[in-house]
């Protein structure tokens, strides 16, 4: 008799400990079925568990881990982004909190998006041509490298201002727009990245001013290039994320090319 009282102690502690182990959901279905146990807790069920006619309980499990591996590797992504960002800014010598800084690098779950601005200080372009300065090639240099070293994939947009007086012909903005855009692709080729990462190439003259600012604003004078995540790209920022917490991880990848350094002032 006292082994039988035993046995079923042993028996309600296990169910005491597999239940306090379990998510809130099945927490609150248990406490409702025991103030209640004549009416089914939850629909479509026969007792405590949820009951879905299309998954299974081990179908719902691997569905939230499925999601949780996706948030955890989003944030890995997002991590590495922020992290060649960071690098980028320095490598220019540039402080991120200017605020008429010549570049802009915002990172969303897409990838990078980064604005090289045409400014009267630090201008991108020779006159009113698609010529870069010096300026202007020693970005384009140092984001060739970024490009290659991590292989991102690449689209150009160019941008334009408005003209202060309306012109008869507003081709002259569609072509400097387009030229600039094709002139970065061109210099991003010549110094180190493959042409098949470069997805599209665009002008849009002055059809897409930044927000809040007005059409004629000098600051719309500008190239946007967006950066996007590779496969490749995708399992560096898993290598990378893992040497960081010291775990071993499935090498990627990488190319040898040195950082060119900054010219001299």
């Amino acid at each position: 008799m006292a082994y039988a009282d035993f046995v079923t102690a042993m028996m309600a502690l296990f169910m005491v400990l597999w239940i306090s182990a379990q998510d809130n959901k099945i927490l609150i279905a248990t406490s409702q079925y025991f103030q209640n146990p004549f009416h089914a807790p939850m629909d479509n069920t026969t007792g405590v568990l949820p009951f879905n006619s299309n998954k299974t309980a081990h179908t719902e499990g691997r569905d939230v881990g499925d999601e949780k591996e996706q948030a955890n590797n989003k944030q890995i992504e997002l991590n590495f982004l922020n992290s060649v960002a960071a690098d980028f800014y320095r490598l220019l010598h540039l402080d991120q909190n200017l605020e008429d800084k010549p570049i802009d690098i915002q990172v969303t779950s897409e990838g990078m998006k980064i604005t090289l601005f045409d400014r009267a200080k630090r201008p991108l372009f020779r006159n009113d041509s698609s010529e870069f300065t010096d300026w202007g090639k020693f970005i384009i240099e140092n984001l060739a490298w970024m490009v290659d070293r991590h292989h991102f994939r690449v689209t150009i947009d160019g941008h334009t201002k408005a003209p202060a007086v309306a012109e008869k012909t507003d081709d002259h903005g569609w072509e400097l727009s387009a030229a600039r855009a094709n002139a970065a692709r061109h210099l991003l080729v010549y110094y180190a990245v493959d042409p098949g990462q470069i997805e599209r190439v665009a002008g849009y003259s002055d059809t897409h001013p930044l927000p809040n600012e007005k059409p004629d604003a000098d600051v719309n004078q500008r190239v946007t290039l967006s950066l996007t995540l590779s496969s490749k790209a995708e399992a560096k920022a898993a290598a990378d994320d893992a040497a960081t917490k010291g775990a071993p991880a499935a090498s990627a990848p990488e190319a040898a090319t040195a950082a060119p350094a900054a010219p001299s002032p």
